[in-house]
């Protein structure tokens, strides 16, 4: 069995004093296990017809590019205001102390396809839900919201439903 957690070094304080970051670095450098993972989660999501991956900025690009790839998808960047050339929707998303936005491009998705989201790690959720509401906004079907980790304590979750979430490895 593939541990995941053995490739995910957690630094003590980081960003801010209190926060566990999970750095996934040392999964990204590892080739074969950055493979087994890839190939895992595209296990999840196989014969069920996804035409799009959807990867949220910017971490989610690791692993959306190469579950595109193995999905025979196409991938779509979702990426913070002003970074995207073309036109774009837009929807903005509660933080602690503040808002942000995401945007994808106009003509990125048609009505009825099969997009997944992915990114790298669901906490609060509110990153994500505002993916969520872009590809809505697009009438994509969503066939499901996938994490590389999930922190269970945040109940990030609950901000998804009713759409399937999907997280390889929890905290």
């Amino acid at each position: 069995m593939f541990d995941l957690k053995l490739y995910i070094r957690e630094i003590q304080d980081f960003p801010k004093k209190g926060v566990k970051y999970k750095d996934i670095s040392p999964l990204l450098a590892d080739i074969n296990a950055l493979k087994k993972c890839a190939d895992s989660i595209a296990t999840t999501y196989a014969n069920q017809g996804i035409s799009k991956v959807i990867g949220i900025e910017s971490r989610g690009f690791f692993l959306g590019t190469l579950l595109a790839e193995r999905l025979n998808a196409g991938f779509v960047p979702v990426r913070k205001p002003g970074k995207l050339p073309y036109s774009t929707f837009k929807e903005s998303y509660s933080l602690e102390y503040g808002t942000d936005s995401l945007e994808i491009h106009t003509d990125a998705i048609l009505p009825n396809e099969n997009v997944l989201i992915h990114d790298d790690v669901l906490a609060t959720g509110g990153t994500a839900a505002a993916a969520i509401r872009l590809a809505e906004k697009m009438k994509a079907n969503i066939v499901g919201v996938n994490f590389l980790i999930e922190l269970d304590f945040l109940k990030g979750r609950n901000l998804l439903k009713p759409y399937t979430i999907n997280s390889v490895c929890k905290y």
